[in-house]
C-alpha cells in the first residue's frame, strides 16, 4: 500500500491532484485507515497509470472517468490502446523536431525553408484540433470567420503572409537588445498587430493575451524557445509596451 505522498512523487502530481481525484471519483484509494490516511494498493496505481495516459492523449477528466467507469473497462485493452496512439504521437513528434531544427536554421540565416515547410507535422487534424481549442478561448463567430477569411487567400497570398509572419520574429530577435520600448522594436510589434488582420482583428486586451499564450502554452513556448529562451517573454513586454501606449 502506498501513502497519498508516495503515490503523488511516483507520479508525479501533487497530493491535492490525489485529493481531487478522490473526489470527483476517478481514483478512488484502496482503502482508508482509521487515522483518515488514503491508501492505494496496485489497482490503484494502475489506474493512476491509466489516468496519467488519458491526460498525455488530451482528454478531460470527465470523458476519462466515463471510459474508465464502464463496466467492460479493460486495462490490457486501452494499454495496447495507448501504445497505438504513443507511437503515432512519437512519429509526428520527430517530424515536428525537424521542422524545429529546419526552422532554427532558416531564421539564423541558414538553409533556406519554404513557408509551407513551417507547417510541417501539423496535420488537418491537429489543426482542428487547435480550432476547437481557440472556440473555447475566443468567440466562436469570430474563429469561424477567421478560418473562412484564411481559406479565402490564395496559395501566393498565404505563402506571403507567412514569410511576413516569420520576418516579424527574424527581425525582433535581432532587436531584442535594444529593449521591449526601443523604437524599432515597437515598429515591429505594430507589424505584427497588422499581420495578424489576415486571420482577425484582436482588441488590445486580446493581444496581450495572444502574446502572453506564447508562454503559457507549452506548444508556443516550445517553438519559441528553440529560437531563444527569452523571445517569448519578451515578446509579451513588447506588447505590453506596445497596447499601454496605444490606450494613451
Amino acid at each position: 500500500m502506498f501513502t497519498v505522498k508516495q503515490l503523488s512523487d511516483m507520479a508525479g502530481v501533487t497530493p491535492r491532484t490525489l485529493r481531487h481525484y478522490d473526489r470527483i471519483g476517478i481514483l478512488k484509494p484502496s482503502r482508508i485507515g482509521d487515522n483518515g490516511y488514503r491508501y492505494y494498493g496496485e489497482e490503484s496505481v494502475l489506474s493512476m497509470q491509466q489516468i496519467l495516459l488519458y491526460r498525455e492523449l488530451g482528454l478531460p477528466l470527465e470523458e476519462i472517468g466515463a471510459i474508465m467507469g464502464r463496466r467492460d473497462f479493460d486495462v490490457s485493452a486501452a494499454l495496447e490502446s495507448h501504445k497505438v496512439e504513443l507511437g503515432k504521437r512519437m512519429r509526428r513528434l520527430e517530424l515536428l523536431t525537424a521542422t524545429v531544427d529546419r526552422t532554427i536554421l532558416h531564421l539564423k540565416g541558414g538553409k533556406p525553408m519554404e513557408s509551407k515547410e513551417i507547417f510541417a507535422g501539423l496535420s488537418p487534424e491537429q489543426e482542428e484540433k487547435f480550432a476547437l481549442e481557440a472556440e473555447q478561448m475566443y468567440d466562436p463567430q469570430i474563429v469561424r470567420e477567421s478560418n473562412r477569411k484564411w481559406k479565402a487567400y490564395s496559395a501566393e497570398k498565404k505563402a506571403s503572409i507567412l514569410a511576413e509572419g516569420t520576418q516579424v520574429y527574424v527581425e525582433l530577435l535581432a532587436a531584442m537588445p535594444q529593449g521591449a520600448a526601443a523604437p524599432a522594436v515597437q515598429a515591429l510589434v505594430q507589424r505584427w498587430r497588422t499581420n495578424m488582420d489576415h486571420f482577425w482583428t484582436p482588441r488590445l486586451d486580446q493581444l496581450v493575451a495572444l502574446a502572453e499564450n506564447y508562454c503559457a502554452d507549452p506548444r508556443f513556448k516550445a517553438n519559441f524557445d528553440a529560437v531563444d529562451p527569452q523571445l517569448a517573454e519578451f515578446m509579451v513586454e513588447a506588447v505590453k509596451v506596445y497596447c499601454m501606449r496605444a490606450k494613451a
